[in-house]
């Protein structure tokens, strides 16, 4: 009996520490978790312009299959090669940041670009034709996926450095807590936006007041309009990220003259208005200077993208350029 007693009480023991390194993890989690925040909001805004010409009905099934595409790049990919080198190689981490960040600027320039100079290409029209829209929806959601990759990668990077773990089963733990509550709350809040027009139809048939058969006829007209808005903010996200990557990269690298230089401007603009605004105010000028370098970096990137990386990849894959 008293051998019974002794393992029961070491059971309750091993119980004690379990529930406490659940606690740890939540914490950390949640520490992590804010930390990534900003790029949250970013991958939040990119999404929806994805399912822009879809059917309502495919709406849901499409932000599914990109949820479980983002789920697979994070927990699948992205964890363990981050686990890897933040344990082996942290000196790579920087490099692969930067050619992700690059990835962003080149995508969001590219934005701007056309529709600064609008022009027609007879492969990319053909490629994206409404004629075949089983095709389009695929391209749409492997188009999702690559650029969730991307800042998937930064989320992980972010939360990894916020993470205080005694051991790397517990930052494992963490990263994945992570990786699963940043998914879902970024792509149940895009699943609510799509969806938002939806709910407007139904209030404005079926509402039992004329509030809210007018509600619902508001929501109906004003998505249109957040959609719009969400594709220039989402756009706007990419370069921003891309360009802070970058900037940040070639400090961490020793080259740090165009970052202090930002900081200091930015600081300077915080210090010419009144001091309830001084935060928000260095926030806006730091991120519209890398928001800039961003457009100005993926512009470079353009015509090496278009003309030597793209064609060379075509040549191995057998694909067009245009893909």
């Amino acid at each position: 009996m008293s051998g019974l007693l002794a393992l029961l009480d070491d059971v309750a023991g091993i119980a004690k520490v379990a529930a406490a390194s659940v606690d740890d993890v939540a914490a950390a989690a949640g520490k992590a978790g804010a930390k990534t925040a900003g790029v949250i909001i970013d991958d939040a805004a990119v999404t929806p312009k994805y399912l822009q010409g879809f059917a309502p009905a495919r709406e849901l099934p499409i932000i599914w299959r990109i949820t479980r595409g983002s789920l697979f790049n994070k927990l699948i990919l992205l964890m363990p090669v981050a686990m890897l080198l933040a344990n082996f190689a942290p000196w790579l981490i920087t490099p692969l940041l930067m050619l992700g960040g690059s990835y962003l600027c080149f995508e969001g320039a590219e934005k701007v670009f056309h529709v600064l100079f609008p022009h027609a290409s007879h492969a990319i029209d053909e490629d994206m034709s409404v004629k075949d829209p089983g095709h389009l929806e695929e391209q749409k959601i492997k188009g999702a996926i690559k650029t969730d990759f991307i800042l998937s990668a930064e989320i992980m990077t972010i939360a990894l450095a916020a993470i205080e773990a005694p051991n790397v089963w517990m930052q494992a733990a963490t990263l994945a807590v992570v990786a699963i509550g940043v998914t879902l709350a970024v792509y149940g809040s895009v699943a609510l936006i799509v969806k938002m027009d939806d709910v407007g139809l139904y209030l404005a048939q079926n509402a039992p007041t004329p509030v809210g058969r007018g509600l619902g006829r508001g929501l109906v007209k004003f998505m249109p309009v957040l959609m719009k808005i969400l594709s220039v903010v989402g756009t706007a996200a990419m370069l921003w990220v891309g360009g802070s990557i970058i900037i940040h990269g070639l400090e961490v690298l020793g080259f740090g003259w165009l970052g202090h230089h930002i900081h200091d401007w930015a600081n300077a603009v915080g210090h010419a208005v009144p001091a309830a605004w001084m935060g928000f105010a260095e926030w806006t000028a730091k991120a519209t200077m890398d928001g800039v370098f961003g457009v100005a970096w993926g512009l470079v990137l353009i015509p090496l993208a278009t003309k030597v990386i793209g064609p060379a990849i075509a040549s191995v894959s057998g694909k067009k350029a245009s893909h």
